[in-house]
């Protein structure tokens, strides 16, 4: 991975001239990451090219969060005409290694990434649009308008309407600043005090929605098995730290919007490959119709269950196939 042609001269002008640029990590956007290595200091480059990717709202948020006293990178240098960032490093230790490493540890840090969302959601939501209605339909719909055309099988009506009946129950109660990409793998571990001990990354695409929909993303992850009995300890967590929540409607919710987190990404990760070429994301299709299955298994879900179980075949369920 070459770093943009202009990096050196960006560096150079905020003092980092002559800092060696290594390649660190992309992600499912255009954007690329580099560490910057000048002597003892380092720093994170962020390339999101402009005409691809709009960096205004993972500033904003990443602002927001940290004057809310959570851990998000902050920015040293930016030139957003060039699409270039200049972030603080966050080092190296991303909570899903970790754990693979040290699974002693599992509770401790789940516990505290739980607690970050109970005094997130504490807080009012500001400055991000509505995780709305049409929002949560539209990422519904990638589930057929993707994955299905993959797997050799047509759209059947009654898709939109049977999940119609469910999104009262996710819209219910004030929103708060929600992240949508909250997993291990988006949480690294630092040398902070508190719940400034996990470092925040990929927020730019929060929205104001249920206090649910983090919790699902993180006790219901992709990349790593969450034990049925973390996941349900870490509920009770979060519930408790919120006594003034209806614990019944918010597992309803929960139910609900993990349900749509992952039919949706069986669609995204399908976009991924057959658009953009990506093939590495299909071989989390079997985790994620593990995880689908399960989840339809809800009786809140049981319209959007009886759909599936009338038009989506057993064949169908097993995942993309990624042309050798």
């Amino acid at each position: 991975m070459i770093p943009p042609a202009s990096a050196p001269a960006f560096l150079a002008a905020h003092g980092w001239g002559g800092a060696r640029i290594v390649p660190l990590a992309g992600d499912a956007s255009f954007r690329r990451y580099f560490r910057v290595l000048d002597g003892n200091r380092t720093a994170v480059l962020m390339d999101a090219p402009p005409d691809k990717e709009d960096s205004t709202p993972f500033l904003a948020i990443g602002k927001q969060l940290h004057g809310l006293g959570f851990s998000a990178p902050q920015p040293l240098a930016v030139d957003l005409a060039q699409g270039l960032i200049l972030l603080e490093d966050f080092g190296d230790d991303r909570v899903g290694p970790v754990l693979a490493r040290d699974a002693t540890r599992e509770f401790d840090i789940y516990a505290t990434a739980v607690d970050i969302l109970a005094a997130l959601h504490a807080q009012p939501a500001t400055g991000v649009a509505p995780y709305d209605r049409t929002e949560l339909l539209r990422e519904a719909r990638l589930f057929p308008d993707w994955y299905l055309p993959a797997v050799g099988v047509s759209e059947a009506p009654g898709y939109d309407a049977a999940w119609e009946g469910l999104w009262p129950a996710v819209l219910a109660g004030p929103p708060v600043l929600t992240l949508r990409d909250y997993h291990a793998d988006n949480l690294m571990i630092l040398d902070r005090p508190g719940l400034r001990g996990l470092g925040l990354l990929d927020y730019q695409d929060a929205l104001a929605g249920h206090p649910a929909y983090d919790l699902a993303s993180l006790l219901q992850d992709i990349r790593r098995v969450v034990s049925p009995a973390l996941e349900a300890a870490m509920l009770d967590r979060y519930l408790a730290a919120r006594p003034a929540t209806d614990p019944v409607a918010f597992r309803t919710a929960y139910a609900i919007l993990a349900a749509q987190r992952n039919i949706k990404i069986l669609g995204v990760f399908t976009r991924l490959y057959v658009r953009d070429g990506k093939a590495g994301y299909p071989t989390f299709h079997p985790r994620l119709w593990e995880l689908v299955t399960a989840n339809l298994q809800a009786p809140a879900l049981a319209p959007v269950a009886a759909w599936f179980a009338a038009h989506v075949p057993a064949a169908a369920r097993h995942g993309v196939k990624v042309a050798a």
